[in-house]
């Protein structure tokens, strides 16, 4: 399984989201610090669920931030957009 499937699978499963997009975005990283080669290293994350409705911007960040887990270490960067 992909970094973007996972993504997409520990997502769903934490916060049973409206709507998610995750978009791979490494080919514009190509050459930049934290690209790896690998071409799963640089990620946009659009989520929209109902459970982040009581929380901060900040608490959002840190709820997906620990969704996904060890994920956050094959990762070099996330761009979120949380509602």
């Amino acid at each position: 399984m992909g970094v973007k499937d996972e993504i997409e699978a520990r997502l769903r499963g934490a916060f049973s989201p409206e709507r998610l997009e995750v978009t791979n975005e490494s080919h514009r990283h190509a050459g930049h610090a934290g690209d790896d080669g690998s071409g799963e290293s640089h990620f946009h994350i659009l989520i929209r669920a109902g459970a982040f409705a009581p929380m901060s911007r900040v608490a959002r960040h840190r709820a997906v931030q620990q969704a996904l887990g060890d994920l956050n270490q094959r990762i070099h960067a996330i761009a979120l957009d949380i509602g």
